[in-house]
């Protein structure tokens, strides 16, 4: 049983892969899209800020269930 907690909290905490995908993949487009038009970088950088923020929570959320796994159930 014991190996499956942990075959569980990996998982879990695979999600950091996810979010460091998204994040580097709103990074690029953001870039993109100030370097074609830059008088809309304020606006871009707003959006850019509050995706990376959900992604991130994301990333956080599976930790902490990671963490509740081995925690709880071990």
């Amino acid at each position: 049983m014991g190996a499956l907690i942990a075959v569980g909290a990996g998982i879990a905490a695979l999600t950091g892969i996810g979010a460091g995908i998204g994040i580097g993949i709103a990074t690029s487009k953001a870039a993109e899209a100030i370097a074609r038009q830059p008088e809309a970088k304020g606006d871009i950088n707003k959006a850019l800020l509050l995706g990376c923020a959900l992604a991130e929570a994301t990333a956080i959320y599976g930790f902490v269930i990671a963490i509740m796994i081995i925690l709880f159930l071990a």
